[in-house]
C-alpha cells in the first residue's frame, strides 16, 4: 500500500477488495441506480401489466415480465453484454463473448471509478426493461411458448445492435442519447408494434372491452416506474456528480409536467380526469426526458414535458382512432405512442435543447452538439444542423432495424410454434395458459370464463400437428 494512505482510518484504506481507483461513492450509487432500474421491471411493470389488463389475463401479463427479466439476465452475461459494449466486430455490433470472468468484472470500467460488474448489471437492467416494455403491445393473446423464444432472440438480434451502434463503438456514436430514448424506448415501441402485427389481435371480445382489473395496483406499479427513473437517468453518468443531480431533477420536472398536460387534455376534450390517462402522461414524460435528462436545462425539461403530454396524447387519442393503419394492429397498451412517439420526440428535442457546457461535462469532450438552439445563439448553425441530422439518422436506423429484425424473429418463431394462442385459450385466459388465476372472485360486470381446466394439457401449438389434449 502507498504510504500516503497510512494516515487514513483502517476502514477506508485501499486494499485488495478496494483498489485505489475505486470510488466507493460512485460504486454505491451505481449499484443503487441499477437496482432501481431493476425494480422498475420487477415488481414495477409486473404489477402495472398485471393490473392494467382484464382479470382473466392478470397472471399471464405479469408473468411475461418476470420471465423476460430472468431470461435476459442469462443471455446478457453469456453473450449479449459484450455484443452491445464489447470488442468491435462490425460498425453495428460487437463480438459475442461472455461477461462472467473475474478479471473482467473486477477491472476498472473505462475511465470511470467503478468496476465493470456495475456496468454489466446496470446495462442488463436496461436491456430487460426494454423487452418487458415491448411486451406491453402483446398482452392478452401471445402464446407464452412463443414469448419464451422471442425474448432471447430479440435481445440478441435487435437490442444489442442498437445499443452498440449508439452507446458502444458503433457508427452512431455522435447521437445524443443520454439514457436510452432511442436505444430503449424507440426500440421497444417500434418492436412492440411490429410484433403485435405478426402475432395478431386479441380475442374480439377482449379488444372491445379490456378494462383494468385493479386501478389502485396500477398506480402502485406506476409509482415504482416513476421513482425508479431516478436510477434510470441518474445512473447514466456512472458517477455521483453534478450531471447526476441535474438529470434526476429534470426527470421529475418533465414527468410531472407531462402528467398534468395529459390530464388537462383529457379534461378539456373528454370532460373526464382519467387516472389511466394520467399514468400514460407520466410514462410519456419519463420517456421524453430520457435522451436529454442531464444535458438540457430545467426550463427545457418543462417544454419537453408539455410536448410529451400533448403530442403522444394526440397520436393515441385522435390519430390512432382515425387511422386505419393503427386500427389494423392491436397494440394492447399503446406502447407505440407512449414509447416510440415519446422517445422519438425526446431525441429530437434533445438535439435542439442540448447545452454545450452540459454536453462537455457529461461526455468529457466537445465532439457532441451543440443543440440546434445554442448553435443559433453561438452563430455556428452548421454544427447544430449536423447534430440534428445525426438525431434523425439514429431514429431512422433504430426504426428500420427493429422492424426488420422483429419481423424476421416472429416469422422464424412461427415456423416452430404458433405466435397467437388458440381461440379457446383466448376465451379462457390465465387458467388455460398457466392453470392459475389471479383472483378467486369475479365481479365488476365481468363474467366467469366459459370453462376452467386445471389439469395439465399440451400447449395449444401442438394442435397444429394433430396432438390431442
Amino acid at each position: 500500500m502507498d504510504p500516503k494512505y497510512s494516515v487514513l482510518p483502517q476502514g477506508i484504506q485501499p486494499d485488495e477488495s478496494s483498489p485505489e481507483w475505486l470510488s466507493k461513492g460512485d460504486n454505491t450509487w451505481e449499484l443503487i441506480a441499477a437496482t432501481m432500474v431493476g425494480l422498475q421491471s420487477v415488481p414495477g411493470l409486473v404489477i402495472l401489466y398485471g393490473s392494467m389488463v382484464k382479470k382473466k389475463w392478470a397472471v399471464n401479463s405479469a408473468f411475461m415480465g418476470l420471465y423476460a427479466f430472468a431470461s435476459v439476465l442469462i443471455c446478457w452475461v453469456l453473450w449479449a453484454h459484450r455484443m452491445a459494449f464489447g470488442t468491435h466486430l462490425m460498425p453495428i455490433i460487437g463480438k459475442p463473448e461472455q461477461a462472467m470472468a473475474q478479471n473482467y468484472l473486477l477491472s476498472k470500467y473505462s475511465h470511470y471509478n467503478i468496476p465493470t460488474a456495475d456496468y454489466v448489471f446496470y446495462q442488463f437492467a436496461f436491456a430487460a426493461i426494454t423487452v418487458i416494455l415491448l411486451g406491453g403491445s402483446l398482452l392478452g393473446r401471445m402464446n407464452f411458448y412463443a414469448w419464451m423464444i422471442f425474448v432471447p432472440l430479440w435481445v440478441t438480434f435487435s437490442y444489442t445492435f442498437g445499443a452498440y451502434s449508439i452507446w458502444g463503438s458503433g457508427f452512431l456514436q455522435p447521437i445524443i442519447d443520454f439514457s436510452g430514448g432511442y436505444v430503449i424506448h424507440l426500440s421497444s415501441g417500434v418492436a412492440g408494434f411490429t410484433a403485435a402485427y405478426w402475432v395478431g389481435p386479441r380475442h374480439s371480445h377482449d379488444r372491445q372491452h379490456f378494462p383494468p382489473n385493479n386501478i389502485i395496483h396500477m398506480l402502485g406499479g406506476a409509482g415504482f416506474l416513476w421513482m425508479g427513473w431516478t436510477g434510470f437517468n441518474g445512473g447514466s453518468p456512472l458517477a455521483s456528480n453534478l450531471i447526476t443531480s441535474l438529470a434526476i431533477l429534470n426527470t421529475h420536472i418533465c414527468t410531472a409536467t407531462s402528467l398534468l398536460v395529459w390530464l388537462s387534455m383529457d379534461m378539456i376534450f373528454y370532460n373526464k380526469s382519467s387516472v389511466i390517462g394520467a399514468v400514460q402522461g407520466m410514462i410519456t414524460g419519463l420517456v421524453c426526458i430520457t435522451p436529454g435528462a442531464g444535458i438540457v436545462e430545467s426550463w427545457a425539461a418543462i417544454l419537453m414535458g408539455i410536448s410529451s403530454g400533448s403530442i403522444p396524447w394526440f397520436t393515441m387519442m385522435v390519430l390512432h382512432k382515425k387511422s386505419s393503419f393503427f386500427q389494423k394492429v392491436d397494440d394492447t397498451l399503446g406502447v407505440f405512442h407512449t414509447h416510440a412517439v415519446a422517445g422519438l420526440l425526446g431525441g429530437i428535442l434533445s438535439g435542439i435543447f442540448a447545452k454545450p457546457k452540459l454536453l462537455r461535462m457529461f461526455y468529457g469532450s466537445d465532439k457532441y452538439g451543440p443543440g440546434f438552439l445554442y448553435s443559433i445563439i453561438d452563430g455556428d448553425i452548421k454544427r447544430g444542423l449536423r447534430q440534428m441530422v445525426y438525431q434523425l439518422l439514429g431514429a431512422v436506423f433504430i426504426t428500420i432495424w427493429n422492424v426488420v429484425a422483429t419481423s424476421l424473429i416472429c416469422i422464424f418463431i412461427s415456423k416452430i410454434v404458433e405466435l397467437r394462442l388458440h381461440e379457446d385459450d383466448l376465451e379462457i385466459g390465465d387458467d388455460a395458459v398457466h392453470g392459475e388465476e389471479a383472483y378467486a372472485l369475479w365481479g365488476d360486470g365481468e363474467r366467469d370464463p366459459p370453462r376452467f381446466n386445471r389439469t395439465p394439457k399440451m400447449p395449444s401449438f401442438c394442435r397444429r400437428h394433430g396432438t390431442s389434449h
